[in-house]
C-alpha cells in the first residue's frame, strides 16, 4: 500500500455557497464526516487532515520575498487536505470520486507521497 494526499480545491464562490447558511454548513459537514468515515472503515484513512484558511503568505526565491495570498490568478484555492492509503494511484483516484467537494464544483488533486530516506 502507498500513501496519497488529497488536495481539495474549490472556488471562493462555491465554498461560500456550500457553507453559506448554518443549515448548508451542517449538511456539508455531515456529508464530509460520512465520506471520511467510509474511508476509515475500509482502512484507507491515514490522516483526516484539516481545512485551510483562504489566506496565507508565500516565501519565494533566494531573496526570500514574502507575498500575500490568495493570488488573483488562482481560480481554485486549496481548501484542505487528507492523507489516505491505497493500493496504487488508480485506486486512490477511484476513492476520491466519492468526495463531497465534487458535488459543489470543487476538485480533488490526488498526489502520491514520495517515500523519503530521511
Amino acid at each position: 500500500m502507498s500513501e496519497f494526499v488529497y488536495l481539495f480545491r474549490i472556488g471562493a464562490a462555491a465554498q461560500r455557497e456550500a457553507m453559506g447558511t448554518p443549515e448548508h454548513a451542517q449538511q456539508s459537514m455531515r456529508v464530509w464526516r460520512d465520506w471520511m468515515g467510509e474511508l476509515e472503515a475500509k482502512g484507507h484513512l491515514k490522516n483526516p487532515g484539516q481545512p485551510l484558511e483562504p489566506t496565507g503568505k508565500t516565501v519565494r526565491g533566494k531573496q526570500k520575498a514574502v507575498t500575500d495570498g490568495p493570488y488573483v490568478e488562482v481560480k481554485d484555492l486549496v481548501a484542505g487536505f487528507t492523507i489516505i492509503e491505497a493500493r496504487d494511484l488508480a485506486q486512490a483516484v477511484d476513492l476520491a470520486k466519492g468526495c463531497p467537494i465534487l458535488d459543489g464544483q470543487g476538485s480533488v488533486e490526488v498526489r502520491p507521497i514520495m517515500k523519503s530516506a530521511m
